[in-house]
């Protein structure tokens, strides 16, 4: 697989990465099984995946202990990258910025994923109790301490730009670049991961420039739309009741079916470079198409798509496939 290099760091990592969310955390909970879980990540690293997203949170801590398990057994050919700044509680989740706060978690993730060093240590959420001064340089002594390589940002705000049809090219990330300026005063900042696909491109106004003209990389969260790219899903076809996208505005029945042209587009390029390729594979390269330091990370609970989104790093999209993708229609249905 193509390598990408991650910060000013040069931090070295296949082009496409794993999100491990879904194995334990999000989606429904009926499809979560630990031993298939863990030969996804596997056939990931087979495939030359090496970047395995986590994060303290998912779960919680169940997701971080499953790849500690195959860290255990292939530590050399993995990436890990995981995120502190969350607490889960029964019914909510809260962030926590507090200096001593970080430094234990720090030490909670290590054990779990059974390494002595964590090669992307991330601030999931700011704390609004907290500068976020204070938080990021206690993440800085951790890597001065030898515990983690490079820091990173989880960006938050597109919703704002997401609220009805004048809202389309707006920057719902303003806030996030404060904090970025704010912090890389204290420690550089490595990679921001923040949502970017064929049907959410808000991050392309102003966050994804950012990030290029000052070497920072960037992991691209849900690059398949939460699965709705990948052309697998019908409309009306229902999720279980434990599942985001059973509350999620975009899938319900009335807009997926609203949002098919966005699908059927996507099939169309595919089918024009194989009948092997799939529209998953055609939103995976189109992200990868943005820059070089971007990486896509695509959740996957299975090894099957795994294995194909990693496939994806080897489709060239041509200069008609990128201006037939620019000329889809906007993803309809409000985010609020």
């Amino acid at each position: 697989m193509e390598r990408r290099t991650i910060g000013t760091t040069a931090l070295d990592v296949g082009a496409i990465g794993l999100g491990c969310m879904p194995m334990n955390w999000a989606y429904s909970r009926s499809q979560q099984r630990g031993d298939r879980s863990l030969r996804t990540v596997h056939a990931a690293l087979d495939a030359g995946v090496s970047l395995l997203d986590t994060a303290d949170m998912y779960g919680p801590f169940t997701n971080e202990l499953l790849v500690g398990r195959v860290l255990k057994e292939r530590r050399s050919e993995a990436f890990v990258s995981t995120k502190c700044g969350l607490l889960v509680g029964d019914q909510h989740v809260v962030a926590n910025g507090r200096p001593e706060y970080v430094r234990r978690a720090c030490d909670a993730s290590l054990r779990r994923l059974q390494t002595d060093v964590i090669d992307l240590y991330q601030l999931h959420r700011a704390d609004p109790e907290v500068p976020v001064e204070e938080t990021w340089g206690a993440m800085a002594e951790l890597v001065s301490a030898g515990k983690v390589r490079a820091l990173g940002l989880c960006a938050v705000g597109a919703r704002s730009a997401r609220r009805g049809a004048a809202g389309a090219g707006r920057d719902g990330y303003e806030g996030t670049i404060r904090q970025l300026e704010r912090i890389q005063q204290v420690f550089p900042v490595a990679a921001v991961e923040a949502e970017l696909s064929v049907w959410s491109q808000e991050a392309l106004v102003r966050l994804l420039p950012w990030c290029a003209a000052r070497g920072v990389g960037f992991l691209a969260a849900m690059p398949l739309g939460n699965g709705f790219l990948t052309g697998t899903l019908t409309p009306g076809g229902g999720f279980e009741r434990d599942d985001p996208r059973a509350r999620h505005p975009r899938f319900t029945a009335e807009m997926m079916a609203a949002n098919q042209p966005i699908v059927a587009g996507l099939r169309r390029v595919a089918a024009r470079h194989g009948a092997g390729v799939t529209p998953a594979q055609v939103a995976l390269a189109w992200v990868l198409g943005l820059g070089r330091h971007v990486v896509p990370v695509p959740g996957a609970k299975r090894e099957r798509w795994a294995v194909e989104n990693a496939r994806a790093a080897a489709l060239r999209l041509t200069a008609e496939d990128l201006a037939e993708i620019a000329a889809l229609p906007a993803p309809r249905g409000s985010w609020d």
